[in-house]
């Protein structure tokens, strides 16, 4: 009880604005949770992983009627300065797991302690991201077994993330039963699993592992390419890309979709190499990154509608003629393991929707990334590849089409094209105030002004 004879302290949580009276000694995690404030915590409020880190607003705070100290918490007790030794911990920062009221208070939760936290990376995306993966990390501590009790380890396993994360009514992949007595006791009865959904356990590591990992690939006609994630923090860790291996059965889609025409069971052969590469994909960037590919969990697939058939071990041929009809519109969500990718073995790969014959999923893709269809203004977008999508319009009406426009530039029916290859331009820039042009000439080092292009 406080010298003012008050049984509870008043907390408002900053940037939220959430604000609520609790009793004296209740952890600040508790208190965030309570009112639904956004704080991480992998290890169920542990010491382990220092991702609920808050910090107190120190000040007069007349709006709130607060004055808010540091010591209006509780001191760092063991765990905490154990934590501050083994893994850093700045002056002004708290554990919340750790932390307890001791009078009004207002406490500030970063933006690396935020769960879903925006993340603006201008190098990759133009504009902010929410990050709310559809796989999260849970660590429990699981009851040994009790010849008094006879219950299965993945009971108990389910009884101790219901008990400690109110996750109730989960399934458990095979493949994570398999395991999982193994992966417990190599653990000391500590683990931490990846739940998809909230509905589904696909993963499980012995003791504390705080990260997880996802690759969202662009499989191209030409070129298929890879970006490795942090599924907690957005970043990008590592890319990687390699010719489609399927350009030997066809330079362009209608190509390959008359090589199926012409050899039955031709397919197989594409699907197969296809997906070989998408896995060697994913070791490389694996390997560049530092982790296994068992840490990779979650994996998104774009492409246009030929590639999306073929990655997803269906036959193209009615997308090679009128009127161009899809075997399935809609995403599709399977088991990485179903579609012969190797990543962790209760991993998914979740392939985007088409939107009609040859508009694909990269164009959607592009759709959710540049969002057209929230503004008012019309918005022309194009994405110029071996196959080119254009998509134009705005909340009122969207327009898209397509062509095959990797043939026209690369030479395949005329006679100055070529592809990606030495010699060839891939970029452009006009000085905007001399309006000069230059370009970029691949195997050369500088940029080129336009009066030094020599025509033959």
């Amino acid at each position: 009880m406080t010298a003012g004879g008050k049984k509870d302290a008043m907390v408002v949580f900053t940037p939220s604005g959430k604000r609520g009276r609790f009793p004296l000694g209740m952890r600040v995690l508790d208190a965030a949770r309570q009112l639904g404030v956004d704080v991480d915590s992998v290890c169920g409020g542990r010491a382990i992983c220092g991702r609920c880190q808050v910090v107190v607003a120190e000040g007069d705070f007349a709006k709130h009627n607060i004055a808010s100290r540091s010591d209006n918490l509780s001191a760092r007790g063991e765990a905490e300065q154990k934590h501050m030794l083994r893994r850093g911990l700045a002056d002004d920062r708290r554990l919340s797991c750790q932390a307890t009221l001791q009078a009004d208070i207002v406490i500030d939760v970063p933006a690396s302690s935020q769960v879903h936290h925006q993340v603006v990376r201008k190098p990759h995306e133009a504009h902010d991201i929410d990050i709310n993966p559809v796989v999260h990390l849970y660590y429990v501590e699981v009851a040994q077994p009790d010849i008094q009790i006879p219950s299965g380890d993945q009971q108990r396993l389910l009884a101790a993330l219901e008990k400690d994360w109110q996750l109730e009514n989960l399934s458990c992949e095979l493949g994570v039963t398999q395991t999982l007595q193994s992966c417990l006791r190599k653990g000391d009865w500590q683990v931490t699993v990846a739940v998809r959904n909230n509905r589904h356990i696909i993963a499980a590591w012995p003791g504390f592992k705080g990260n997880a990992f996802g690759v969202a690939v662009d499989v191209g006609s030409t070129t298929i390419a890879a970006h490795l994630c942090d599924l907690t923090s957005g970043e990008v860790l590592a890319s990687a890309g390699k010719m489609n291996p399927q350009i030997r059965f066809g330079e362009d889609l209608m190509s390959r979709v008359s090589y199926i025409m012409m050899n039955p069971g031709g397919e197989d052969d594409l699907v197969r190499v296809v997906r070989e590469a998408i896995t060697e994909l994913v070791a490389e960037v694996s390997a560049a990154a530092g982790i296994e590919v068992s840490d990779v969990v979650e994996m998104t697939v774009v492409g246009n509608p030929i590639m999306q058939h073929l990655v997803l071990g269906i036959n193209p041929v009615e997308l090679g003629t009128a009127p161009f009809a899809l075997a399935n519109d809609a995403g599709v969500d399977v088991l990485a393991a179903d579609v012969g990718i190797t990543i962790n073995p209760g991993g998914h790969v979740y392939a985007l929707p088409c939107i009609a014959g040859h508009v694909g999923a990269d164009a959607a893709g592009v759709l959710l990334a540049e969002a057209p269809y929230d503004r008012d203004e019309v918005s022309l977008v194009v994405d110029v590849g071996t196959n080119a999508e254009i998509i134009v319009g705005n909340r009122e009406r969207l327009l898209a089409a397509s062509s095959p426009t990797g043939p026209a530039f690369e030479g395949a029916q005329i006679s100055s094209g070529q592809r990606a290859a030495p010699g060839a331009i891939e970029r452009v820039r006009i000085d905007p105030k001399t309006l000069e042009p230059k370009f970029k000439v691949i195997g050369c080092a500088d940029d080129t002004k336009a009066d030094d292009l020599t025509v033959v």
